[in-house]
């Protein structure tokens, strides 16, 4: 039995049954690669045995560890194949399953009401903590935990089934003859490309989501509005039996604020990383190098929860007592410490990479520039520089697409209030701040709010994108120059 839900469901629903048959799987493929390795090592000794006697010397096609290799992907990947087939189908047949077992009166609610019956009874069936108890889930979460379990049941025996064969189809292959590498370089192509394809799908499902979400936000919010509107206050109702405003969502106030802490982020990072490059790869010692730039990069491995915290209690209140002794009015929170502190975090990010682009500059320009009098302020100044400029506004565009999405340092030292304002010592906040703080809470996944969220990802990333096409033409364009 299940605890918390009060059924008792078959026993396959309990059992681990996709990780015992992974484990199996393993085994068996496993077992079939070392023992595919020993009958090839000893194949070949025959073969050679049998040329020191004196008869026509044969040599196998592939090496053992290819057809060890043969083997045991041709376990592996039927039986993966099918777990993985199984889990991504399971979703879709457990709610086909649910949908048709359905009582009258509860497959005629309305859709939200229908999702929330669904996602209460799968959350008996499987152990959580559902929103509410009756029979009917009961019921249908009985259901769903048996139509579970034969699912798992199914899918296991028939993916062991199918490495069965393949174990038994490969063992027979091993010959002098067979092409063990060619077929298993061949495999190892088409996973490659299949990983290359899964990360540009993924890519895609990214955007399309953002897009599909967004339409919906601008069906019900003037696109018009959100881009110019100058007012930020997202407060809606939260449930539709409850009273409340309709919202609004000028988004100015959100890129101004993004723009802002960026820019002086920026401000800090980029001479103080690009000058730490410049003197690591030019001035400093092997020894120097040796401990200043793995010092650098530490600042990369910061938690930025901790760089928050640095920025609340220590920055923040430093930038305000100087605000005051200058006489100018400063907040307790402002986009100053923000900028200040995210500067700090980014730096690693233009140093490294300027610093291996300056490296990488051939040796023989420098050369050339001293030979014809120049001074080594002068060749890095109109040489170096200009040869590694692709390298640094790359390392300047990843830092400013990471400064664009930084949260927490923003959240905790400038604050969360959308304010159109031009003075960095007031409290702003930025679209990835306001993007987490509409997706938390307690409100329907259809309301505006959440689909507002969307539409702020999309500009973020519509903005990215922009910088990375001019960072490819900048690149682009000093590469025919200087390659």
């Amino acid at each position: 039995m299940l605890q918390g839900s009060g059924v008792d469901l078959p026993v396959f629903s309990q059992l681990p049954v996709s990780m015992i048959a992974f484990l199996l799987l393993m085994g068996m493929a496993l077992f079939g690669y070392f023992e595919t390795l020993k009958a090839s090592n000893t194949l070949t000794r025959n073969l050679r045995t049998n040329s020191v006697a004196g008869q026509k010397p044969m040599r196998p096609h592939s090496l053992p560890l290819y057809h060890g290799w043969f083997r045991l992907l041709c376990t592996l990947i039927p039986g993966f194949g099918v777990l993985v087939l199984g889990a991504s189908i399971k979703p879709l047949l457990l709610e086909r399953t649910a949908l048709s077992n359905l009582p009258a009166e509860i497959s005629s609610l309305p859709q939200d009401q229908l999702d929330l019956f669904l996602l209460d009874a799968q959350k008996i069936a499987f152990g959580g903590i559902p929103s509410s108890d009756t029979p009917q889930l009961q019921e249908i979460a009985n259901i769903m935990a048996s139509t579970s379990g034969m699912l798992n049941l199914v899918v296991a025996v028939l993916a062991i089934a199918l490495a069965a064969v393949g174990f038994y189809w490969s063992k027979g292959k091993l010959s002098v003859d067979f092409r063990a590498r060619n077929k298993v370089e061949t495999a190892i192509l088409v996973l490659m490309v299949a990983a290359a394809a899964l990360a540009v799908l993924t890519t895609f499902g990214i955007v399309f989501s953002l897009v599909f979400e967004t339409a919906k936000f601008f069906k019900v919010y003037s696109i018009l509005d959100f881009l110019f509107g100058t007012l930020w206050s997202p407060q809606i109702a939260i449930r539709a039996d409850q009273v409340g405003q309709t919202g609004s969502f000028g988004a100015v106030a959100l890129f101004l604020g993004t723009f802002i802490i960026m820019l002086i982020a920026i401000i800090v990072a980029v001479p103080i990383g690009l000058g730490s490059a410049i003197y690591l790869s030019e001035y400093a010692t092997d020894k120097v190098r040796t401990w200043v730039k793995p010092g650098l990069e530490l600042l990369a491995g910061i938690p930025t929860v901790v760089y928050g915290f640095f920025a609340l209690l220590t920055v923040a209140p430093m930038v305000r007592d100087i605000g005051e002794k200058l006489g100018l009015t400063t907040s307790s929170q402002s986009a100053l410490a923000a900028g200040l502190v995210m500067g700090i975090m980014i730096i690693p990010f233009v140093s490294s990479l300027s610093d291996d682009v300056i490296n990488a500059v051939p040796q023989t320009l420098r050369d050339g520039s001293y030979a014809l009098g120049a001074t080594k302020s002068e060749t890095i100044s109109r040489v170096i520089l200009p040869a590694a400029l692709p390298g640094i506004v790359g390392s300047i565009l990843l830092a400013i697409s990471r400064a664009l999405g930084e949260t927490m340092i923003v959240a905790m030292a400038a604050g969360q209030n959308a304010n159109l304002s031009l003075n960095p010592l007031d409290m702003m906040t930025t679209v990835t701040v306001q993007i987490v703080t509409l997706l938390t809470g307690d409100q329907e996944y259809d309301s505006p709010k959440t689909h507002a969220a969307f539409a702020l990802g999309f500009v973020l990333f519509t903005i990215t994108l922009i910088l990375n096409v001019i960072a490819l033409r900048v690149v682009q364009k000093y590469r025919e120059k200087y390659d």
